[in-house]
């Protein structure tokens, strides 16, 4: 009998985990190509169905590398897409017509006549024909032999709605107001997503003689979990997915995080203890029996899966004893380092004292509302605290607030007599420029500097209300962020200079970065990685060997208290100054351009998840406090 990987033995369907996302599409790529070339040998056609969206854009571009470089030929294959919005222009920047040619089809040899796309702006009286024809061609080739697929939020493949039937074949669907909501950002608001999306059935996916299902990032974990390790449900179309015979689940750490045997590997066998793990351990039995770390019993180890842990580390007191003054270590109301103090267990050094910190924010919001209360604190204590907004954020403002502001500016114009020629004229090139622009268009170069003035000025007021001095306010507008759309370039030498340059000419003792890498729009994820390249280049200068990196997390998700390392206290008034300081943002209060699924404005979202951070620390056996900020130190390699 072969031997079953007892770790695995909570998944219904196989999951291969790897280090990224990068090095998971390069593995998802090549499994690709041996399709294409053992289908090229046998002299058929190959049939492979595409996605599109940020989780594939690393495959493909991976792909047209074998094509350029290893000779990997297209002119046997036929593709069909999964999905297309309705109604939509193929030429629309949302469009997957364009997002397929721009990062495949234009890219490799594959001849037009084998490129099979759903369409988004045919006539609803041409629907049902083209479905059927669409089934027909896929029958007509033998099936498709490869299948890609990723899944949003709720468990959909292709835009199969929870609920959908098993058997279902290519037809228009509506979309919910969660999926639309997660669409939002793509199309410049909720309002301007379709209604409607034409669809492969999971009946037509499920045909597939081979299915590679892709997820990357902590937000997609949890439903990642559901699809894996749950059973079968219509509520959770990918949950179908565990009755193929050829399936392969490709994730990357972050998406695999919820899996049990990277969650509580304890439950799937024996594990190696060491200090982070059993702090991991007991927080989880302490939520599970909700109860504080100094209660925990022999009884309740042995009783949940923990019984080799205190065989092996000692009794139930003595493990509770270490993890409470671990956790209690990582408490602090000096995150600059107290000054005069023995520090030795302490997540700061004490000295030097004053320090100087940089908090790298990657839109001009991300400081205050995801460190606002530890920003203050460092100013307050004397700090030489510097913010650096990393791009400009101008693709987050509504165009009528754009235009209530050059009407501010045409008022303030004629109460001091100044040159209305300019004032009114820049008013109305706007106006038309908005009025005629279509949703998703980039805005005109003089839109983009207005919006990014609106940012600007939000968060030199919020960095000002929060302590920070004027001259100590950086707008680096990187490079990469500036193509006046949602979809950015990649991170590029000049954004990494720029970065370079701030950190050599302050020379910090601290750096704060995002490290909120489920942003949905992925300018966190960019911003992260500028950062850490410049560090990585200077690591050898002298002053950057006693620097210290600490990462922050933003509107879209908090550390785990077991992964933390330090942990700020707020009181109910540092927790107002930061609320306050949120609100100096005004064109993102009450409606965010890109809020995600969350319909909560992020001061609340701040709010709360600062305060459900203190209520677990209270239940832990902690001190009772308001709210408490996170960061987990970075260790450059």
């Amino acid at each position: 009998m072969k031997n079953r990987d007892i770790s695995k033995r909570f998944e219904r369907i196989p999951a291969d985990i790897y280090s990224s996302s990068e090095s998971a599409s390069k593995i998802v790529a090549q499994k690709i190509a041996e399709t294409i070339r053992s289908k090229q040998a046998e002299g058929k056609p190959c049939v492979i169905g595409l996605i599109a969206g940020s989780t594939a854009v690393n495959v493909y571009e991976e792909l047209v590398s074998l094509h350029r470089e290893q000779g990997l030929s297209f002119r046997n294959i036929h593709v069909f897409n999964i999905d297309e919005y309705y109604p939509l222009s193929p030429d629309e920047i949302q469009s997957h017509h364009l997002y397929l040619n721009e990062y495949l089809f234009s890219q490799v040899d594959i001849p037009a006549e084998n490129i099979n796309l759903i369409r988004g702006d045919i006539s609803k009286e041409e629907i049902s024909a083209f479905c059927k024809s669409y089934e027909d061609k896929i029958r007509k080739l033998g099936g498709i032999d490869l299948q890609l697929l990723s899944l949003d939020g709720r468990g959909q493949i292709g835009a199969n709605e929870p609920g959908s039937d098993k058997y279902s074949e290519t037809r228009l669907i509506t979309l919910d107001y969660a999926t639309r909501m997660g669409a939002a950002s793509n199309f410049y608001g909720e309002e301007n997503v379709p209604r409607y999306c034409l669809t492969m059935g999971l009946g037509t996916i499920l045909s597939a003689r081979e299915i590679i299902l892709m997820a990357w990032g902590e937000g997609k974990a949890k439903i990642i979990r559901k699809v894996v390790e749950d059973r079968v449900t219509e509520m959770v179309p990918a949950s179908y997915l565990q009755e193929h015979q050829n399936v392969s689940i490709i994730l990357d750490e972050a998406s695999a995080s919820e899996l049990t045997r990277i969650k509580t590997p304890w439950l799937t066998g024996n594990v190696k203890w060491d200090s982070k793990l059993i702090r991991r351990a007991v927080f989880w039995l302490c939520q599970k029996l909700d109860k504080p770390i100094l209660k925990i019993t022999d009884r309740d180890y042995n009783d949940n899966g923990l019984g080799d842990m205190i065989s092996e580390r000692g009794s139930a007191s003595e493990i509770n004893i270490r993890v409470f003054n671990d956790l209690q270590h990582t408490i602090t109301g000096w995150p600059g380092g107290k000054p005069n103090a023995d520090d030795s267990t302490r997540p700061e050094r004490a000295h030097p004292f004053p320090k100087k910190a940089v908090i790298f924010s990657p839109h001009p919001d991300d400081d205050v509302i995801s460190m606002g209360g530890t920003l203050a604190r460092l100013c307050t204590q004397g700090h030489e605290v510097h913010v650096a907004y990393q791009t400009s954020g101008n693709i987050a403002v509504f165009d009528d607030e754009a235009l209530r502001f050059l009407d501010f500016t045409r008022e303030i114009g004629s109460i001091y007599n100044l040159a209305p020629e300019i004032t009114d004229k820049t008013y109305h090139d706007a106006q038309k420029n908005l009025k005629s622009k279509r949703p998703g268009q980039a805005d005109s170069d003089n839109v983009k500097m207005i919006k990014g003035a609106i940012r600007r000025t939000e968060a030199r007021a919020a960095a000002l209300y929060a302590g920070v001095k004027e001259t100590n306010i950086h707008f680096l507008d990187l490079p990469f962020y500036e193509t006046g759309t949602v979809k950015k370039k990649p991170v590029g030498e000049e954004d990494i200079k720029i970065v370079v340059n701030l950190l050599s000419e302050i020379q910090p003792h601290q750096i704060y970065v995002a490290g909120d890498l489920t942003d949905p729009h992925g300018t966190h994820r960019v911003c992260f990685h500028a950062v850490i390249e410049a560090a990585k280049r200077l690591q050898n200068a002298t002053w950057m060997k006693d620097c210290r990196i600490w990462m922050y997390r933003g509107a879209w998700q908090e550390w785990d208290v077991a992964e933390q390392e330090m942990a700020v206290p707020l009181s109910p008034e540092e927790t107002y100054i930061k609320r306050m300081a949120i609100f100096k943002h005004q064109s993102q209060k009450d409606r965010p351009l890109f809020p995600g699924t969350d319909t909560r404005e992020f001061w609340q979202r701040a709010e709360d998840r600062n305060h459900t951070t203190a209520v677990i620390f209270d239940k832990l056996g902690m001190a009772e406090y308001q709210a408490i900020e996170l960061f987990v130190e970075y260790k450059l390699k």
